[in-house]
């Protein structure tokens, strides 16, 4: 055999064994390894996310409550840095040396980087950002993505609106929807309807060149998808009557909720002390953020209305006359001594002075300690039962049903449930078959263990304004351009207690209306308005007793139900009588005549009042 031949054949072996494995190789980068892929497409492509602008949110009369503001993200994608003068850059951005490496650090170590781009700088300013796009060419790496940022108006209702922030690892694992970065609502209505206000992302694919500057969209932006923008929201919210409301708050601690009885909507929910929600927004939020939640002191951030649970005082003697009307052992001319308080414990708890003995519209009417806690002690020793444990569970169930000690289940973040305790809970304080109704007798005047939101203090009046029954409190009431979204079905559905006899209501309505008439209210008139009120005085272990006031209003078809709570401010009639009042006044008068009254709780400050001292402990 011809030794040419043979070796021609080696030759070709040779150079097909090469080819097959470069081959092999391209085959493995451009097929297998996603590494190259993502290198290899970065470098000619810049996949950006069209962020959705996020939905507005309005007042009951389409005022604006939350609209957007541009703004823009700096981002990084820390395999292309290259040649970077730091110390320019870090000039321009207004940062230090060893912020500029604590942020490359972070984006190095974020999901698929380096080749990945994530936020180097977020939430720069319109002016910031005209600033950087003039030199950004210099800095490879380096883009701009436009987001927007929550922007508020009228600077009112800061706990029930919310605020954004960013996601983070844990939800970005739960929720395929988010990327670490992304922004999203953390409290109040922003986080409720995050899903409706968000919108749908969208992605646009750039062609960039060697200097990292747009070429234009890819397959002119055939591959592209767009955004869809996020639902506005149509909230419930009074903003005038908000906005009244909490400058009658300034400087007290405490809460304010209205709501409107025949629908349930939330005319104003006010938390004192509160924060204009626009520190929250832009790259000044954490540090604000860290005052705010520092500020042990007025804690602006915690939502008095929803998650404060406070002893109802005198205003649960309302729920008490129809508990013990619906077991059966109390009449409108039922009748109870007082003037040495609550005989069988010892003249206590004790009452202010009256006429006694009082039937139950005076009873209501004077506040009477001893009344009511002779009408709990009647319903935990009924007869019928003749067992205190199926009495007492009779009385809770009932209670239970006007939502006090549970959830309201509105559409407010971080609802808690209040209190009222239960026989497992005094089984393991006394001892099983250890107490009675005398054991736990404060009950009666709403005190000891129990504890109510104001927003449950607020339906509470609400449910006896419309005798009976109740829409849950909402603060929404549209949706987009569709006021019958199913997402707000559940508000639409009429809700019973367990006392549905209307006279039952009439006869505590009608006590309520001798507060205002002749009772602890009396000096409390608005002009050319009859309101049904109680008073209360809810007392405070750990410093001046609370100031309590529930009130509706007109007496016949209301308008309006509100709930007032004003933390170490002692009588319900002393401040947070005024303030509902005058809230009463300004929402169905739309004009306040008692102009004294008004300078008076504006100008007041009771946060800053002398330290108390307990006068038990007081040296004699």
């Amino acid at each position: 055999m011809n030794p040419l031949s043979e070796r021609k054949y080696i030759i070709i072996g040779v150079f097909i064994l090469v080819g097959l494995s470069f081959i092999a190789r391209l085959f493995y980068i451009q097929v297998i390894d996603d590494s190259y892929k993502l290198d290899a497409r970065n470098q000619a492509f810049r996949y950006t996310t069209e962020f959705p602008v996020r939905g507005y949110i309005y007042d009951r009369k389409h005022k604006l409550l939350v609209y957007n503001e541009a703004a823009y993200d700096l981002m990084v994608t820390p395999k292309e840095v290259k040649d970077l003068d730091t110390v320019d850059f870090c000039k321009l951005l207004d940062i230090t040396k060893d912020e500029f490496l604590k942020k490359m650090k972070k984006a190095i170590q974020a999901p698929n980087s380096p080749r990945k781009p994530s936020v180097f700088e977020k939430q720069l300013s319109p002016e910031d950002y005209a600033a950087l796009q003039e030199r950004l060419y210099r800095f490879h790496g380096f883009f701009v993505q436009s987001r927007t940022l929550r922007k508020y108006p009228m600077k009112i209702a800061a706990n029930m609106l919310g605020y954004i922030g960013e996601a983070d690892k844990n939800l970005t694992e739960k929720d395929p929807y988010y990327n670490e970065g992304d922004y999203l609502g953390i409290s109040g209505v922003e986080k409720t309807y995050e899903k409706v206000l968000r919108g749908k992302k969208g992605m646009h694919i750039l062609m960039v060149d060697v200097n990292n500057s747009p070429k234009g969209s890819y397959m002119n932006g055939l591959y592209d998808t767009m955004s869809q923008p996020g639902k506005s929201l149509e909230s419930t919210l009074d903003a005038e009557l908000q906005l009244y409301g909490e400058e009658l708050m300034q400087n007290k601690t405490g809460s304010i909720v209205a709501i409107e009885p025949q629908t349930g909507e939330i005319l104003a929910i006010i938390t004192s002390p509160s924060y204009d929600p626009n520190l929250l927004v832009g790259r000044a939020r954490n540090k604000n953020f860290s005052k705010l939640y520092l500020d042990t002191i007025r804690v602006p951030l915690f939502n008095r209305a929803t998650m404060a649970s406070y002893p109802p005082g005198s205003t649960f003697k309302l729920v008490e006359s129809l508990i013990g009307q619906q077991e059966g052992v109390l009449t409108p001319e039922t009748r109870y001594p007082c003037s040495a308080g609550y005989a069988p414990l010892g003249g206590h708890p004790k009452c202010e002075v009256h006429a006694s003995p009082l039937a139950l519209f005076d009873a209501i009417g004077h506040s009477c300690n001893s009344y009511f806690s002779y009408v709990f002690k009647s319903i935990i020793e009924n007869k019928k039962y003749n067992d205190t444990y199926v009495a007492f569970e009779a009385w809770r169930n009932i209670a239970l049903s006007f939502n006090i000690g549970r959830k309201t289940n509105s559409d407010l973040a971080n609802e808690l449930r209040g209190n009222i305790p239960s026989i497992k809970y005094y089984d393991k304080v006394f001892g099983k078959g250890s107490w009675k109704a005398s054991t736990v007798i404060s009950l009666g005047i709403g005190q000891a263990e129990m504890g109510i939101t104001p927003l449950q203090n607020a339906n509470v009046v609400s449910i006896i304004a419309n005798k009976g029954w109740y829409y849950i409190p909402h603060i929404v009431k549209a949706i987009g351009d569709n006021p019958n979204d199913t997402t707000l079905n559940r508000f639409k559905v009429k809700r019973y207690t367990a006392i549905t006899d209307t006279s039952i209501y009439n006869n505590v309505i009608e006590g309520m209306s001798h507060v205002t008439e002749s009772g602890t209210a009396h000096l409390l008139k608005i002009e050319g308005v009859e309101y049904c009120a109680k008073t209360g005085t809810a007392e405070n272990p750990h410093g001046r007793d609370h100031s309590v006031f529930v009130a509706f209003a007109p007496k016949n078809n209301p308008k309006i139900a509100i709930a007032v709570l004003v933390e170490n401010a002692g009588w319900g009639a002393s401040w947070a009588g005024p303030i509902a009042t005058l809230m009463m006044e300004k929402y169905l008068n739309q004009v306040v005549v008692r102009k004294d009254l008004e300078k008076k709780m504006m100008e007041a400050n009771l946060i800053d009042q002398p330290k108390w001292v307990d006068p038990k402990k007081k040296k004699k």
